[in-house]
């Protein structure tokens, strides 16, 4: 079998842009069983309710759906049990400091394969207030209609 390269995504968290500020970013690897990498590679995952968590040193990753694989036996996984990231000892040194500061919390984003190893993209993040979510909501319905209006302009110019 050829082996794989480059990004394929496999499940994406678009409800944290909007509940979170998003401050910084990490890549983190997954320790996965084989029926949970086989699941993924399926495109079957979802990061609703997921969180990372630093418990001891470690990095751990809470609540991430991944479905039982549907060829598995009894060797099958649990769908929802808690998976331990790789992170660098500097990142989780960092990353200690930073969720203990009031109201930060660590968010998974993205779940993708990248050069055929699985990858989850964790965010450092603060919640949002709900007039926060008000101003976002308005601001990205504020740049489409002005995007609508150009683009009607551009068409107008054309004819």
């Amino acid at each position: 079998m050829a082996k794989e390269t480059g990004r394929k995504l496999i499940a994406q968290n678009k409800k944290a842009r909007h509940d979170y500020h998003i401050l910084d970013t990490y890549e983190a690897g997954l320790v996965l069983t084989g029926t949970e990498v086989k699941s993924l590679r399926l495109g079957r995952a979802s990061l609703v309710d997921g969180f990372a968590q630093l418990d001891g040193g470690e990095a751990w990753l809470h609540n991430v759906h991944i479905p039982e694989y549907s060829q598995g036996t009894w060797t099958n996984h649990a769908a929802r049990r808690k998976r331990k990231l790789l992170l660098h000892r500097a990142e989780i040194d960092k990353l200690i400091g930073k969720t203990q500061e009031t109201g930060h919390t660590l968010v998974p984003l993205q779940l993708y394969f990248k050069d055929g190893r699985a990858k989850v993209e964790i965010a450092l993040a603060k919640g949002k207030k709900d007039y926060d979510k008000r101003q976002t909501l308005r601001e990205k319905q504020d740049r489409r209609e002005a995007e609508r209006a150009m683009s009607a302009a551009r068409r107008r110019a054309r004819h």
